[in-house]
């Protein structure tokens, strides 16, 4: 017997008729009464005898029904499993993130996601570029969110978003800034260096080699949160990422988006043999629109 013989017979046990069991199953009277014969043939016994009043359990029957309840307590079992993970119910996602992305972008997407699915729990961390690999490979986490994806590795990603280099200052500095701004105008201020901070950090670098333009640097930081707070202590001006520059915006600070654009990808970096599951993904969507948001 496969597992639509033990339904059928389960069904018609319960309901003591083919058309009760049809209707149970929501399936044609001629289907059910097929797959109780075709199960009948394969036993190689009667599992009812036919009456007026319905079908009546042969005692084969009876001693069948314990095995095939238990079997079908697991099906349903399973089949429910199946649908809590598409509701989110019970789930428990792993997601880090770089800080400037746990900052603002990651909590409001959590926030939103959980509107809808109460009984998700989350385990959140932050996650820096150099440690990520390490993460993903002893399962601290499932997900990692970053900017860049680590070449030469057995990783899958998910294209999520695109972020971009701002300037972030003190008002006081540029009153007069306009929409965008050109590394030129930088010129001559202090300025907060964060070459050596990760991939966003070296594409800047990058930049200000392409145009061949030299910065005052005052100070070196590690992280663009370092950085920012150097910038609202009036240390000098800076150039971070846009999600860093919106999270710690303040009353005096400002900023600006550089010109021309230097922008970078969002992914969502997980192992290949571990790809993101149907309450991953739904999560994923949803930190895509949070990350898209003007």
């Amino acid at each position: 017997m496969n597992l639509r013989h033990i339904e059928i017979f389960h069904a018609v046990y319960l309901n003591g008729s083919v058309s009760a069991a049809a209707r149970a199953l929501h399936v044609s009277q001629p289907s059910v009464s097929k797959m109780l014969r075709h199960a009948e043939s394969l036993l190689g016994f009667q599992l009812f005898h036919r009456t007026n009043g319905g079908l009546v359990p042969t005692e084969d029957a009876h001693t069948l029904f314990g095995e095939v309840s238990e079997i079908q307590d697991r099906v349903h079992a399973l089949r429910e499993a199946g649908r809590n993970l598409r509701r989110g119910v019970g789930g428990m996602l792993r997601v880090s993130a770089l800080p400037s992305l746990a900052l603002e972008a990651l909590p409001t997407a959590v926030a939103r996601f959980l509107r809808g699915h109460e009984n998700v729990r989350f385990d959140l961390q932050t996650v820096h570029h150099d440690d990520l690999l390490r993460k993903l490979y002893e399962r601290e986490t499932d997900i990692a969110i970053a900017y860049q994806v680590p070449p030469s590795a057995p990783l899958a990603h998910r294209w999520l978003g695109e972020g971009e280099l701002v300037v972030l200052y003190p008002e006081e500095e540029m009153p007069d800034a306009p929409a965008r701004i050109e590394l030129e105008r930088l010129r001559g201020r202090r300025f907060i260096n964060l070459a050596a901070s990760g991939p966003t950090g070296q594409l800047f670098a990058q930049e200000l080699q392409r145009q061949e333009v030299e910065l005052d640097e005052v100070v070196s930081a590690r992280t663009f949160y370092i950085a920012s707070a150097l910038v609202r202590q009036g240390v000098g001006i800076a150039v971070v990422d846009n999600f860093t520059a919106q999270a710690v915006l303040g009353p005096g600070l400002s900023m600006r988006p550089l010109k021309p654009q230097v922008t970078f990808g969002i992914h969502a970096i997980y192992l290949t043999n571990r790809p993101p599951g149907a309450l991953a993904t739904e999560f994923l969507k949803t930190l895509a629109q949070v990350l898209d948001a003007p």
